[in-house]
């Protein structure tokens, strides 16, 4: 049986029947809902997924009439898409493939991998930190992209950028689906109306299950309420790393056309207004050397000019004057100087210098602000303070409280997801953030610029309503292989984690666990469930939503060794202390008391001196005795973040990551 529909029919309604239909829109039948159907292309009813050209319904639902009384019309020579995915779908490596096939390097340049993650970090962790421009043109359209971070902590990154943007690349895993992320992304993106390409990567994987991963971001676009235009969303197959793509799993193109011509032909053109007042909203804050503040951001009315009188305005109708001084626009992967930008590109602006993310630059004579941006709450806390160890002022360049106060408020300005507030001494000041990866980075890139100061543990930040005690709770997800489920979900179980739903993940002998978990259960995690698994666990959360406080919840068992006294650690002396536990030092580094020197085997903490040095006598000994010492435990950043306990610091300089005892904590050690 086949259904034929013309593009030039108009859309009716099918009558609630319980036949199975395989493109998305039409599989709303299985919901009971009656729907309208605008498709151009013959659909044979029947279970297998059939991936014909079928015309985005987003596209002509655009050509609304409202359009034509506010005077608003769409630019079709341009597309501002952001690539939106879970952390390690793909979505920078996606990116690369773009950039190579819309010829915006030589071909005998060389290019590294993950080119648009610049920063130092980004390149050692392997993630996307930060949200970064570039553009490309095919068929004289000019594609602007923007690549976001995945992980949930740089969440806010992704919220400012939906701003910029008409459309969305989700990309998803062939083998895992839609994960906790991509729920989030796509919920925003889902709120802001932007039409949704959807992108199943890496299909080239021995156990891909691209129906499975279809039929899942369908039923996450139904339960996030999506419109029914949204949910005719088009589904491409690719290949990220070979820089392949098609419309269907079996049959990928040579390159990456066809994701090419759905972004010209799903996503729509800004809609702009061209003979309107300037407005242009500053979505991203960029800093160098010579230009200054740099404000980046879509002009979404009338048009901006090199040298131009500007006015800046921010939502409160405070406004005051400034001048353009320069003016980049986004081409291949470089920003390049323009006179005059159009209504609905996105522009790189030089010259205002206090400018702020969230103002609007607007005309100077009839400007109106437009509406600021809105990022969630943080939900995590730390405690910086200035170091106050017997090794301050050693490493570090910038060791005064005036420095830390500067730094962290400058921080302010780029990162709206973060905030910063005066402790309760002068020297200590309170950083909020959406995890404790979110803060770790701040931490990490500090540490870097030559600061020197201490942390405290991570507090999950509460709320109190109706006299009622609010606590966060997240999403988990762990990837697990089944030999290690058992001692996983123990661990889980243990932190007040409730398990919601449990699934094997095709031939690859794992399973997938889901898990609805308060956000202190998750603090100090990772390296336990890395433990518990060993090293073969993948964890991944999300921020849900505010609950009933679940209880007390332990998340050490173990307690710390402590250094006895200031001093030079031995091999003597650590050949008899490593019998208690295991060692973060080895022979012949600085210790001072109170500092932590290795983890305890049992519960409370126990003072040792690693300094002691052997006797020496006048009585001659036949042999030396041959000192074996383990192999000290090297904790990152992250992992004293995750360790260190309600009266214990991190102390954290350019050179040294050290952890010790708050002198002004009451807990006495054993």
């Amino acid at each position: 049986m086949e259904m034929s529909m013309a593009s030039t029919t108009p859309c009716f309604s099918l009558p609630k029947k319980t036949f199975y239909i395989s493109t998305p829109l039409l599989k709303k039948q299985l919901f009971g809902t009656t729907l309208p159907c605008c498709l151009s292309a013959k659909l044979p009813l029947k279970l297998n997924p059939i991936h014909t050209s079928i015309k985005c319904a987003v596209s002509e639902a655009t050509q609304a009439p409202s359009e034509k009384k506010s005077q608003l019309m769409r630019r079709s020579d341009i597309r501002n898409i952001a690539i939106v995915a879970h952390v390690d779908h793909g979505k920078t490596t996606l990116v690369d493939s773009m950039l190579k096939q819309a010829k915006v390097f030589r071909d005998n340049q060389f290019v590294q991998e993950r080119i648009m993650d610049s920063n130092d970090i980004e390149r050692e962790r392997g993630i996307t930190i930060l949200s970064k421009n570039t553009s490309i043109t095919y068929k004289d359209t000019k594609i602007n992209i923007i690549d976001t971070p995945g992980h949930s902590d740089f969440g806010g990154e992704v919220e400012r950028i939906l701003n910029m943007v008409e459309g969305v690349l989700l990309v998803v895993d062939s083998v895992e689906g839609p994960m906790p992320q991509t729920r989030f992304v796509l919920k925003k993106a889902l709120e802001f109306g932007h039409a949704v390409v959807v992108v199943v990567n890496k299909i080239d994987r021995p156990s891909a299950r691209p129906e499975f991963v279809v039929n899942s971001t369908f039923e996450l676009f139904i339960e996030l309420n999506a419109t029914d235009e949204q949910c005719d969303f088009q589904v491409i197959y690719a290949s990220g790393i070979k820089g392949k793509a098609g419309l269907s799993p079996e049959n990928l193109g040579e390159d990456l056309g066809s994701l090419f011509e759905a972004v010209i032909r799903c996503i729509p053109g800004p809609k702009i207004n061209k003979d309107g007042a300037l407005q242009m909203l500053a979505t991203n804050i960029e800093y160098e050397e010579h230009k200054g503040r740099i404000a980046i951001g879509r002009v979404h009315a009338g048009s901006l000019r090199r040298g131009m009188d500007v006015k800046i305005c921010t939502s409160e109708d405070a406004c005051r004057f400034g001048r353009v001084s320069e003016l980049f626009v986004y081409e291949k992967f470089s920003r390049v100087p323009a006179e005059t930008v159009e209504a609905g590109d996105i522009c790189a602006v030089c010259g205002i210098d206090d400018i702020q993310i969230g103002e609007t630059i607007a005309d100077k004579s009839d400007g109106k602000p437009l509406p600021s941006i809105k990022v969630e709450e943080p939900t995590v806390k730390m405690s910086f303070s200035v170091n106050t160890s017997p090794f301050v002022g050693r490493e570090g360049k910038y060791v005064t409280s005036r420095n830390l106060r500067d730094r962290l408020y400058r921080e302010l300005e780029r990162n709206l997801a973060m905030k910063v507030e005066d402790g309760e001494t002068a020297d200590t000041f309170i950083v909020s953030g959406r995890g404790t990866l979110h803060i770790t980075i701040l931490i990490e890139n500090m540490r870097r610029e030559g600061y020197e100061f201490m942390v405290g543990p991570p507090k999950v930040i509460n709320k109190r309503v109706n006299d009622k005690l609010l606590e966060p709770y997240e999403i988990a997800t762990v990837e697990v292989p089944e030999e290690h489920m058992g001692s996983v979900v123990e661990l889980l179980g243990k932190r007040r984690g409730q398990m919601f739903d449990m699934q094997g993940l095709g031939s690859e002998g794992t399973s997938f666990l889901k898990y609805k978990i308060p956000t202190r259960g998750l603090l100090g995690l990772r390296n336990s469930i890395l433990t518990a698994s060993r090293g073969t666990a993948i964890l991944n959360t999300v921020f849900e939503s505010y609950e009933s406080w679940a209880g007390d919840i332990s998340t050490r068992d173990l307690g710390s060794l402590v250094a006895f006294e200031d001093g030079t650690s031995t091999s003597y002396a650590l050949m008899s202390s490593q019998d208690r536990g295991q060692l973060f030092i080895g022979p012949g580094v600085d210790v001072y008391k109170g500092q932590i020197v290795g983890i305890h085997q049992r519960s409370g903490d126990l003072a040792l001196n690693v300094c002691k040095k052997k006797a020496a006598t006048n009585v001659r000994s036949n042999k030396e005795v041959t000192v074996v010492l383990d192999t000290p435990l090297d904790f990152s950043l992250d992992d004293c973040i995750e360790y260190i306990q309600e009266d214990e610091l991190v102390e954290v300089t350019p050179s040294s990551i050290r952890m010790l005892k708050n002198p002004k904590s009451a807990k006495k050690t054993r």
